[in-house]
This record gives structure tokens, sequence and C-alpha cells, in this order.
């Protein structure tokens, strides 16, 4: 990627993908390091099950590829649309759950407007993050 070719709108989608991908990941890193830390320091977590520490650190698993992909559409462009989108299915996937846990009963509604931050904002940027790759793709360009 020839960087003195960027436009500024680019650079910034670029940085906000690389930002995401440093929050995520070292969320993973948190929670793979101390779990316990992790369940009663993130608002509402303790709100939604049990403490499982191997449940915490396999989420934490996805969490350290999500960041790695997201990173890695950053630093190699020609893969941006299938490493956000797949980082952005994921992402979008475990937002609907959480509104799927609020419409059954499971949670209180004030959950999602807890969780937004950390939950849903993440799965919106993601699939921003991939429709402007897609958009600005060569492929897509005719």
């Amino acid at each position: 990627m020839n960087k003195s070719k960027l436009s500024v709108a680019t650079m910034a989608v670029f940085a906000v993908a690389g930002l995401l991908s440093i929050i995520l990941f070292a969320n993973g890193v948190i929670m793979l390091i101390n779990p316990a830390l992790w369940y009663t320091e993130v608002p509402g977590v303790a709100r939604t099950g049990a403490f499982n520490q191997h449940f915490i650190r396999d989420i934490a698993i996805l969490y350290l590829i999500i960041g790695s992909a997201l990173l890695g559409g950053v630093l190699r462009r020609e893969y941006s649309v299938m490493l956000w989108g797949a980082s952005g299915l994921w992402l979008s996937c475990h937002a609907i759950f959480h509104v799927w846990e609020v419409a059954v009963g499971i949670c209180g509604p004030e959950l999602l407007i807890n969780d937004f931050p950390a939950v849903s904002l993440p799965a919106l940027i993601s699939v921003g993050l991939t429709l402007w790759a897609w958009r600005n793709s060569p492929s897509h360009r005719h």
C-alpha cells in the first residue's frame, strides 16, 4: 500500500480499524490472563451469568483472532474485505445474541444500553469498515 497516495478518509478508516483491533485484542489478552478480573470489572458482565473461567478464556481467543484479523486488514489492504467481514460477522452475531437474550427475558433491556459500547458499537464499526473496504476494493470499482 502506497501511503503517500492515501486520502484523509482512507487513513481515517484504517486508523479506526487499527484502534478497534488494539482494543479488541487487549480485551482478549485481559480475558485470557485474568478472567476473574475481567468478569468482575467489566460493567454488566456479572449479570449475564455465573463466572466460568474456561468459557471466558474461550471467548478471549476469539477476541485475539478478531483483533488480529482487523489489524491484518489494515496491514494488507487487499484482504481487508475478507478479514474485516469475518470479524464483523462474529461481532454482529454476538450483538444479535445480546438482543435475543433481552427479547426472551434472560436479561433486562438496560443491558443493551450498558453493552452498547463494548458489544454493539464494535459490530457496527466492523460492518461499516467491511462495507467501506468492499466499496473501495479494486474488484468493486468498474
